[in-house]
């Protein structure tokens, strides 16, 4: 197993760590959940370097807090959920002996992000409707005539076709695309679930993946992969969700459409099914338990004046 730490006789364990590995979780979390640990934690080191700091220093981390409350649009609970995926990888070396139980209480003492204090941030555009017209305008917005706009138009395309949360589709494998009967799926492994369920794939999207896997310079088993530099090199390793955070923004902007997050992607879908097919296919999509989530968070329609016209 990889070390989340590297040590020698000359350093001190925290001077020493140059790795976050989430597969020292195993048998304590889920899969779904070290997977999105691992990209989590490969967020904090691709910024850290970005910012030219030690991902072992605490510091790092607090500095990465204020980055991500102010530099990027995501909600206090995505922030604090990063943040302690990191914190939780460290406290796990500590107890691995990678590292000291003194640096993991250091980066225990770094505080999260406080919803109150980003209310006013957060609030007015907490749930943004997306219209099928602006959906239509933004995957349509990547240059395909690029690498990089094959693999956005594939990203958009996804998230608007399944509702799946950006953790999940940013970190999507190949063996996860299927088709199935007559159309295609995406094996989700969602919070909470400790089991992959299908969720529909649009013709289009299907479409658009293969074009980008088929064109991509480099070949992963990850569908979206990330560049390098001035994004003209191509990696095998997944996309941050950062990263597709702010694919989405981009393209939102790009079309003059603001505050829009990854998310907003899933109410539109859940909105849709639920106008469309009904709140119950709206929750199986999106993997809901309880239609309630459905139906209180993720449908955003307005009930018509009209609604009740020929019922009886």
């Amino acid at each position: 197993m990889k070390n989340i730490i590297t040590t020698d006789t000359t350093t001190t364990p925290k001077a020493a760590m140059t790795d976050l590995d989430a597969a020292l979780l195993a048998g304590q979390c889920a899969p779904s959940t070290i997977s999105m640990y691992q990209r989590d934690a490969a967020a904090y080191i691709a910024w850290c370097k970005s910012a030219g700091v030690a991902p072992v220093d605490s510091i790092s981390l607090a500095r990465w807090r204020t980055h991500l409350a102010t530099a990027t649009t995501m909600s206090p609970n995505t922030i604090n959920r990063m943040l302690s995926a990191v914190k939780r990888i460290v406290r796990e070396g500590a107890s691995q002996g990678f590292t000291t139980q003194e640096n993991a209480a250091q980066f225990k003492q770094v505080a999260g992000v406080r919803k109150v204090a980003m209310k006013e941030r957060t609030r007015p555009h907490n749930r943004v409707r997306i219209t099928p017209a602006d959906m239509r305008r933004m995957c349509d917005a990547p240059d395909t005539s690029t690498p990089v706009g094959l693999r956005d138009a594939a990203l958009l395309a996804t998230l608007a076709s399944t509702g799946a949360r950006i953790a999940s589709i940013a970190g999507l494998t190949i063996g996860q695309v299927a088709k199935q009967g007559r159309g295609y799926i995406v094996s989700i492994m969602g919070k909470n679930e400790s089991e992959y369920r299908p969720v529909p794939l649009t013709v289009e999207a299907h479409k658009a993946i293969m074009a980008w896997v088929a064109s991509r310079p480099a070949m992963s088993q990850h569908v979206f992969t990330s560049f390098s530099g001035r994004g003209n090199r191509a990696t095998t390793e997944p996309m941050s969700e950062v990263s597709a955070w702010r694919t989405v923004q981009r393209y939102a902007a790009q079309v003059g459409l603001a505050h829009i997050k990854p998310h907003d992607f899933r109410r539109f879908v859940g909105t849709q099914l639920a106008t469309r097919k009904g709140v119950h296919i709206a929750q199986q999509v999106l993997g809901h338990k309880d239609p309630r989530t459905t139906l209180q968070n993720y449908v955003l329609s307005d009930m018509a004046e009209d609604v009740t016209e020929g019922l009886y």
